[in-house]
């Protein structure tokens, strides 16, 4: 390609995460060298896309090294043991200053990472770091008071969308194999949009939180199903902390043997061209959409179209909430911390006062 900014290191450019795992089961490739590869992509392009809310390549190659060693003995951790990740910055990780994507906020430090974190290193994932999001992640693009603008791999003229806009932009970068993110009104969806990617914002208890509320989920953005599912087989797994958790379920993440098949008759697809609020869609993203529903339609699937099942009045309701909710936020901020509050989110908080 011809940006810098476009082109991902030969080793993620090459592989998905089987294809690591395989390559590391073999002896044909290293989480060594997979990490060292991955640290040089991200300090030659970072810069331009600003993914990252930390990153510390020591740590990166000490957990890189552990994995090596393991696969040398023949006894790998988990189901991802030396596969590379990220993590969005509200998923906390003990030790890692957190600060929810504002300048505003002071640094807490955990004690005990998220459920999410834990599942990830239990089973061997080296997380190369934490990603940005915007100020509490209430915008649908990457500015943030704290971390600046984070930019499209793809233009950096563009925006990735958000909240989860680094994880976004890790993975249209190919700054490792799955990106987590999280998601109430569309914070995994609209990067995943926004940059041609795969991704989930699966069914609320499916993955464990330590902050649990309804429709908060956190899932996985990659630039492929197999390496979503991967992610989803790890981070589904539960947690004592969340009391919403759904009951724990067999699900094969990984069989995809159906869609590759090319044959989904007797499954459903549901189609929604009209959420019924907001702004209408536009006529290119219908088309867009009404096309991918005919793929699943050839290969055999029962499109159903759905009608529209949100209110103008439901919009402004789940609106004026989150107003509400972050102006008490902001109202406990001091003086000084209220100023370093992005204007647009200041402006938009006092909409609940």
């Amino acid at each position: 390609m011809a940006s810098t900014a476009t082109s991902p290191g030969p080793y993620i450019a090459r592989f998905d995460g089987a294809a690591l795992l395989a390559g590391y089961r073999s002896g044909a490739l290293s989480p060594v060298d997979v990490a060292t590869d991955v640290i040089a992509d991200i300090t030659e392009r970072n810069p331009t896309i600003n993914a990252f809310s930390s990153f510390e390549p020591g740590e990166v190659l000490a957990a890189a090294r552990a994995s090596e060693e393991r696969w040398r003995r023949g006894e790998p951790l988990g189901a991802i043991d030396g596969v590379p990740c990220t993590v969005k910055e509200n998923l906390n990780r003990a030790g890692m200053p957190a600060r929810s994507g504002s300048a505003a906020t002071s640094p807490h430090t955990p004690t005990r990472s998220s459920p999410v974190v834990e599942r990830i290193l239990e089973a061997g994932g080296v997380i190369l770091g934490s990603t940005t999001m915007p100020d509490w992640g209430m915008l649908t693009s990457g500015v943030s008071s704290l971390h600046g603008i984070t930019r499209s791999p793809l233009d950096p003229a563009l925006t990735t969308g958000g909240s989860s806009s680094g994880a976004g932009a890790s993975a249209a970068a190919g700054f490792g194999c799955f990106h987590i993110g999280t998601d109430i009104g569309g914070s995994i969806r609209l990067p995943a949009s926004f940059l041609g990617l795969a991704a989930l914002k699966p069914s609320d208890g499916r993955v464990p939180l330590d902050t649990p509320f309804q429709g908060r989920a956190a899932g996985p953005l990659a630039q492929s199903i197999s390496d979503v599912s991967l992610a989803m087989a790890v981070i589904s797994q539960p947690d004592e902390r969340d009391y919403t958790a759904l009951p724990p379920e067999d699900i094969r993440w990984g069989d995809l043997s159906l869609g590759r098949a090319g044959d989904l008759r007797g499954s459903r697809v549901a189609l929604q061209l009209d959420a019924g609020a907001g702004i209408p869609v536009d006529p290119e993203v219908a088309a867009a959409v009404t096309a991918a529903a005919q793929v699943f339609a050839d290969a055999g699937a029962e499109v159903v179209e759905l009608a529209p099942f949100s209110t103008e009045t439901t919009l402004e309701d789940v609106d004026i909430f989150w107003r509400v909710r972050f102006w008490r936020t902001y109202t406990e901020l001091s003086t000084a911390a209220k100023a370093r509050v992005l204007p647009v989110i200041t402006e938009c908080v006092r909409h609940g006062a």
